[in-house]
């Protein structure tokens, strides 16, 4: 405040107040008040914009754990998974004439295999594109060699096609071959799983 302006406000307060009031104390009011007036337009208020901000953050319907849970892919869980389709999708091939005779040397020698061959097909690809892997639900009847393929569904195309052919060697009876053909060479190779022995009598046909 200016001097001047000050000396005033001195000899109006003293002839008015008589001297009740000096004009000390009434110019720290004034910049008290004056102070406060800054201080309230200055300082943060506990209902600004930011206190608001972190409000509506932590009031937000996101979900860390349940986005971590959804996002997160066990791939050993998908072989299993994978496996177990593969069987039973085996047993209901084989129907309910040969499934009694074959069924304990499926599950000791080719479930096994197919196990690996799915993990081995498994590790050629990002987590992102095996979960798009799906198994087919129509095993072949009659004697085609179809037990399930393995289709991308996203592209609609074949990746493994797991079959079984009946073979008859010369005075060595029948027996079940099982095998798997891959996409890589369009799927002309054989990949040997195991053969299961069925007798010298001709095996009924599949699913039946």
């Amino acid at each position: 405040m200016n001097n001047w302006i000050r000396k005033t406000l001195f000899v109006l307060v003293s002839v008015l107040t008589f001297g009740l009031v000096t004009p000390t104390q009434l110019i720290n009011t004034v910049n008290a008040d004056n102070l406060n007036d800054r201080d309230a337009f200055e300082a943060p208020s506990s209902e600004s914009n930011f206190g608001q901000s972190n409000s509506f953050i932590k009031e937000s319907d996101f979900d860390k754990e349940e986005f971590i849970k959804e996002s997160d892919f066990d791939k050993e869980k998908f072989i299993r998974e994978l496996t177990k389709q593969a069987e039973l999708q085996s047993y209901q091939k084989f129907g309910t004439k040969i499934k009694p005779v074959i069924e304990n040397e499926f599950r000791g020698i080719i479930l096994p295999n197919i196990e690996k061959a799915l993990e081995e097909i498994a590790a050629q690809f990002p987590e992102e594109d095996l979960k798009n892997l799906t198994i087919t639900e129509q095993p072949g009847a009659g004697l085609s060699e179809k037990i399930f393929n393995i289709n991308n569904r996203v592209i609609g195309k074949d990746i493994l096609r797991f079959h079984v052919r009946r073979d008859n060697p010369p005075q060595a009876g029948y027996w079940f071959n099982f095998h798997y053909h891959t996409y890589h060479d369009d799927f002309q190779s054989h990949h040997e799983l195991g053969s299961i022995y069925w007798a010298k009598n001709t095996p009924p046909k599949w699913m039946s």
